[in-house]
């Protein structure tokens, strides 16, 4: 009885701890968003998604799905092209996955969405001002601005939109559906989250 009473004191003081430090409010946070994406892993992926810019017709994108880049590595996804500045928005519903910086993609941004397919957005100009990990977005959420960051340096600004299952990429373009009207949300800034890398993908 003794020991018992011992293991729930500790247990009393460990969740006083918590709840004092904010660390509870953090951990309940990420498991939500935990829970979240096994729901997504449950359901079947997107057959369509929406275009990633608003004003691009699939019709013009040129197809540069396993185009190769450099010795030994083809491209895995497809370049969307236009003015820089020009609004990125999420081609799906989800969760943001990842935000990071890497030599290839420049400043990126990756959701997960239904099946437990990551969406890539590459060579972004910059964030949408507060885009946190774990974000829920719609296909109204701006994620960033197209840019040339990356090894997209020297080329014209673009988009370069990945697609990635469980058996790696696939190309984007058959899924893509033109966009019908203007409407854009712009994320709110979150407390008490940080922007970390919890998957990596390169273009």
């Amino acid at each position: 009885m003794r020991r018992l009473s011992k293991i729930f004191a500790v247990c009393a003081v460990t969740l006083l701890i918590l709840v004092v430090t904010g660390a509870y409010d953090a951990i309940s946070e990420k498991l939500h968003f935990y829970a979240a994406v096994a729901r997504l892993y449950s359901q079947a992926p997107d057959s369509k998604i929406a275009m990633p810019l608003q004003d691009v017709s699939k019709k013009v994108i040129a197809d540069t799905w396993h185009a190769p880049r450099g010795v030994g590595r083809l491209h895995e996804g497809q370049d969307i092209f236009a003015p820089r500045g020009t609004p990125i928005l999420s081609a799906t519903n989800g969760f943001v996955y990842n935000i990071v910086e890497n030599n290839l993609g420049g400043q990126t941004v990756s959701v997960i969405g239904s099946g437990g397919r990551v969406y890539y957005y590459a060579h972004l100009d910059s964030y949408a001002p507060g885009l946190q990990v774990g974000d829920r977005v719609s296909t109204r959420t701006v994620l960033g601005f197209v840019g040339t960051t990356g090894n997209a340096q020297g080329t014209p600004p673009h988009l370069h939109f990945g697609v990635y299952t469980s058996n790696g990429a696939i190309n984007p373009l058959p899924l893509l559906t033109d966009r019908s009207a203007p409407v854009l949300t712009r994320n709110k800034p979150k407390e008490n989250k940080s922007t970390r890398t919890i998957v990596s993908r390169k273009t």
